[in-house]
């Protein structure tokens, strides 16, 4: 019998969720960014199903920060870019944007490409396809030996419209490949039109490539016989062996897990309208569900555009692990940096000294060292004291004042990545549901829906560790996507997609699942004649209802809509197969007693404590009050009633929208 196991790591903690024919089990451990593979081992172990993945009984779901953290870090491999000659500086060049307009001094760094050499080569093909240069067998024998003196970890090669004709790119990539070197091509990574987001999305997959691969085959050879499946930035997944081919595709491996299950708790929940708030150790994800997941080919990631599919979502520096400091003009700040896992805040015990937004939490008696991870995690009160005392001191402020101005500026920050992804694209929060995940996410969900006007909130069940369970809730999918020829009609757009949608069948049969089980969904990226951006909307083979809900979907992001003829810039394809369904069985309609009360800074009386595990369906609690559970801790405040769904979820709701 398979037991599956979703795996979700992060800066601070790896989570694990289990699920076999017993039912569900939970676990966290510290994370070991040097070598993530020993933490999720040492989770393994800890959870007894050490046998089962030696005899190939476990099936591993993996969501991994390796590539993130690569490229937040500027730790990706020496790589050599290939692409037209006179061209080499397109990637430096960029759209030569500047983050700081009016700084006359800007700095050079923040486009730079690192470890990276550039290399032009005698190749050209027009905007139609039409070969112009063909590059010479003689040039791509000395390309091979200048490759071979560079001796470079990875190659990235992307020329000018390769995605119309990709004759010389492939002719490159397969005289270049040799054992220990990393090689891809921009036509088959990403074959979209604008040089300079394919070739970073190649250059970053060539970039992060080798260490990706070291560490999944590193891995995937610790896991015995059992199979080790990644989380994609998409939403779906891919095996092991094919993803270490797809670097750039992981940036958002972890948070992608995440949204999957918060789409399917808001199904469940009869939620199409939800806000999702994923606060981790070191950052803080949002995103907008209204009906699906939205994917964009606009994310980035550090200085770097990312055109490849993923999911939408905004990431800030924010977290449970975010250090307070002063500045040099006696301003307090609140992140980006982070404790992290090593040393951890000041409360962990493990030698921080910073102040955290984990610290001012349990000093300000929202988090109760006496539940924290189910009691398995002794807190040090007195370290977050001192390090609470210091920032005091430097602000020459009391330490409530101190923990007030930490909290409120941690949450402040959370609320602007929320109006983000929701008032600055077209949508009123009030009309949304904010659910909150991550181990933090329970303790500030009050403060940021009374923030942004929203009066309705959900804690999903294992709301801790629910990116590792929407590990096992995804689909195994690809993305594919190409771009379109100018005035392509219906026949070539069907012709196109079918091709996509072939290729990604045999993609999933490969990796064994059955041809009548995979599903196909067509979308057209559309925009106004002359525009640079693009929407998408579905393609049902039909291009005048296309227009129309493109004119809708651009009244609503933008505001207006305009009177110009509508361009088809590129068919995309989301061929997957259904997801692992996980289930529950309903609570049962007893009441919980609270298990103790505690004192809590700003309320009058100590605040009752209840076991989440011990909540009965349709229990009602009215704040404030504290809910603990061994992955995570939910803060009701005053003025706000918690109501339990049969399965297990918290509803929370300003007191006069309940009934």
């Amino acid at each position: 019998m398979t037991v599956w196991l979703g795996v979700d790591t992060g800066g601070t903690f790896t989570d694990f969720v289990v699920w076999s024919q017993d039912g569900l089990r939970i676990h966290k451990v510290l994370s070991t960014p040097e070598a993530p593979e020993r933490a999720i081992l040492q989770g393994i172990d800890a959870l007894g199903l050490g046998q089962a993945m030696a005899i190939g009984e476990l099936a591993i779901v993996h969501g991994t920060t390796v590539a993130t953290n690569a490229a937040l870090e500027g730790k990706g491999a020496r790589t050599l870019f290939i692409t037209n000659c006179g061209l080499e500086d397109i990637l430096t060049i960029g759209r030569q944007t500047r983050a700081e307009l009016y700084n006359l001094t800007p700095s050079a760094a923040s486009n730079q490409m690192p470890q990276t050499q550039f290399l032009g080569v005698d190749s050209r093909v027009s905007a139609h396809g039409e070969v112009l240069q063909t590059l010479p067998e003689d040039a791509l024998q000395r390309l091979k030996e200048d490759v071979d003196a560079a001796s470079p970890s990875a190659v990235a090669i992307s020329l000018l419209f390769d995605f119309l004709n990709a004759e010389d790119e492939s002719r490159i990539e397969e005289t270049l490949r040799a054992p220990g070197r990393f090689v891809c091509r921009a036509s088959a990574l990403l074959p979209l039109a604008g040089e300079y987001e394919r070739g970073v999305a190649t250059w970053l997959n060539a970039w992060l490539g080798p260490k990706v691969a070291e560490y999944l085959n590193r891995l995937d050879g610790s896991v015995g016989k059992s199979s080790l499946s990644v989380m994609q930035s998409h939403g779906g997944t891919i095996e092991a062996s094919l993803a270490a081919q797809q670097a750039v595709n992981l940036l958002l491996s972890g948070p992608a897990g995440g949204l999957n299950a918060a789409r399917q708790v808001a199904l469940a929940l009869g939620e199409s309208k939800v806000m999702t708030f994923d606060m981790g150790g070191t950052s803080t994800d949002v995103a907008l569900i209204d009906g699906d997941i939205r994917l964009t080919l606009e994310g980035r990631i550090g200085p770097w555009p990312v055109a490849v599919p993923m999911v939408e979502m905004h990431t800030i520096g924010a977290g449970g692990g975010s250090l307070a400091r002063v500045d040099d003009a006696g301003m307090l700040h609140v992140g980006p940096e982070s404790a992290g896992a090593q040393p951890g805040p000041a409360c962990y015990g493990q030698g921080g000294t910073g102040l955290t937004v984990t610290d001012a939490n349990l000093l300000m008696g929202r988090l109760q060292p006496n539940f924290a991870l189910g009691g398995s995690l002794s807190l040090n009160v007195e370290a977050a004291e001192r390090a609470c005392a210091n920032l005091a001191t430097e602000l020459g402020m009391s330490s409530a004042e101190t923990l007030e101005g930490v909290l409120a500026l941690a949450n402040e920050h959370m609320a602007q990545a929320l109006r983000v992804i929701s008032i600055q694209k077209g949508h009123d929060p009030a009309d949304f549901a904010l659910l909150c995940f991550g181990g933090a996410g329970g303790l500030h969900v009050c403060d940021l829906a009374e923030t942004l006007g929203m009066r309705r909130a959900i804690v999903p069940l294992n709301s801790g560790v629910l990116s590792a369970q929407g590990m096992l809730q995804a689909p195994r999918q690809r993305e594919l996507l190409t771009a379109l020829p100018e005035g392509a009609d219906v026949a070539h757009i069907n012709a196109l997609a079918d091709g996509l949608r072939l290729q990604g069948g045999e993609a999933l049969q490969v990796e064994g699942v059955a041809a009548d089980q995979v599903q196909h969904t067509i979308t057209l990226d559309l925009c106004y004649r002359g525009q640079s951006f693009t929407l998408p909307v579905p393609w049902l083979s039909d291009m005048a209802r296309a227009e129309a809900q493109f004119h809708q979907d651009h009244a609503q992001v933008y505001g207006h809509a305009l009177d110009l003829p509508v361009s088809a810039i590129n068919v995309r394809v989301r061929t997957f197969a259904p997801a692992h369904t996980l289930s529950w069985p309903k609570l049962d309609a007893n009441i919980a007693e609270l298990c103790a009360r505690v004192p809590v800074i700003h309320e009058a009386s100590p605040v009752p404590v209840y076991q989440r595990d011990e909540l009965g369906r349709d229990q009602k609690i009215d704040g404030p009050a504290l809910i603990i559970e061994p992955v995570a801790t939910t803060f009701v405040k005053s003025g706000w009633q918690l109501q339990v769904h049969a399965a297990g979820h918290l509803f929370l709701a300003i007191k006069q929208d309940c009934h």
